[in-house]
């Protein structure tokens, strides 16, 4: 199993990244296929696909914010059971940023990922793939590590209609694993950056982020 770097729209594996993320994700989870040749071709942002025999069996994205010593993990493909994959994927993107952290003088703070919350929604399918599943993705990550932040977390949609998206819980998961809460004004800061390509925000993140910036301190909950 190769881990290969896609940084181009025209890489081959990139339209099967996209068919399997189409497969495997709800619509309005998805980029449109046009609008990744930017984000593809953004060194800060990092694309890798799970490659067997020219095929694309999973992928992950992510990135490392050099300015606030943090990782997000924008999304993990797991596209079949048995193999390995998702074990794969995380040791080889854990490398790859504790690699990029120690090039910026630092070990790595922490990763942020949204996860689904299937005790919120329950009818994703995610294409029947099992390891997929929010419920197993849900404890795989509690066993890496991730922490829920306490609170009521919506996104904007990748559509970038304006409509808020929820069912997922905005989680993080601290290098030091009996940190026990994060700082506001770091949640507040990553949310704006990362969300900075949507300008259609919903009026319920407006609020949302208003909320985060009177706080302190995000207590970091079991998943």
């Amino acid at each position: 199993m190769n881990y290969h770097r896609i940084s181009h729209i025209d890489d081959p594996l990139f339209k099967k990244m996209h068919e399997l993320m189409q497969e495997v994700f709800p619509p309005e989870e998805v980029l449109e296929y046009s609008l990744w040749k930017e984000p593809l071709e953004d060194p800060g942002i990092r694309v890798f696909a799970a490659e067997v025999n020219g095929e694309v069996v999973g992928a992950t994205e992510y990135r490392y914010y050099e300015d606030f010593n943090v990782a997000m993990t924008d999304f993990t493909i797991i596209g079949h059971p048995g193999q390995g994959i998702g074990r794969f994927l995380a040791q080889q993107r854990q490398k790859d940023l504790n690699a990029l952290a120690i090039a910026n003088g630092k070990v790595l703070y922490g990763m942020f990922a949204e996860i689904y919350d299937p005790y919120q929604v329950d009818h994703y399918e995610f294409g029947g793939v099992k390891p997929m599943d929010p419920y197993v993705r849900r404890e795989v990550l509690s066993h890496l590590g991730y922490k829920r932040l306490d609170f009521r977390y919506v996104h904007p949609s990748w559509n970038n209609d304006g409509e808020a998206v929820s069912g997922l819980d905005l989680c993080f998961m601290p290098s030091d694993e009996e940190q026990a809460e994060l700082e506001a004004g770091l949640i507040v800061a990553f949310l704006k950056r990362y969300y900075t390509v949507l300008p259609n925000k919903p009026e319920a993140w407006t609020e949302m982020v208003g909320q985060l910036e009177q706080q302190d301190k995000v207590a970091l909950l079991p998943l």
